[in-house]
């Protein structure tokens, strides 16, 4: 599932924290490397500290018949995480930043995991949504709405020619 409607967090409880830092976690693992390079890069330099260094491994998923049926094992896929402190004194963020990206790039999880710390640090992250994750937003909304116009151009109806006649099956041919 997609999660495109990422909404900056409202300070007001923990489990509105949470949610909006699953939102954005979403939209940074689904970031285009290169993109996040070009805004992330000097902030992953320095002393970094790996709590858990960036390891690939692999998950099972799971789907479901019609998107609402009993849930079965559909396969696996090769996931990056990291768990990382970005200098502090490069970064004046002090958070633990954690990522999981679907694939093999290691610094495709290190971006996101130093993404994700800048994001939770209260006087940075005004900064970091307006730099990061409202643009990211915005891009990853128009590619999603690209695809669903060139689904909606290819879409096919299937009728009958006794439907388009409008008879029934067994008048078709008694003329």
């Amino acid at each position: 599932m997609l999660h495109n409607d990422y909404k900056p967090p409202v300070h007001d409880t923990q489990a509105s924290v949470a949610a909006a830092r699953a939102q954005w976690m979403a939209l940074l693992a689904r970031a285009p490397e290169a993109w996040l390079e070009s805004h992330l890069g000097p902030q992953c330099e320095g002393d970094l500290q790996w709590l858990r260094p960036a390891e690939t491994g692999l998950v099972m998923v799971q789907g479901r018949a019609g998107g609402s049926g009993q849930r079965f094992n559909l396969g696996e896929v090769g996931v990056t995480r990291c768990v990382l402190k970005p200098d502090a004194a490069r970064t004046d963020c002090k958070q633990v930043g954690v990522a999981y990206v679907m694939g093999g790039s290691h610094r495709h999880a290190l971006l996101a995991a130093v993404a994700d710390a800048l994001l939770q640090e209260p006087a940075l992250h005004p900064h970091w949504d307006n730099v990061l994750l409202q643009p990211l937003q915005q891009a990853q909304s128009a590619q999603t709405q690209q695809k669903n116009a060139q689904a909606q151009a290819t879409r096919v109806e299937f009728f009958t020619v006794a439907r388009e006649a409008g008879s029934r099956p067994d008048e078709v041919g008694d003329s």
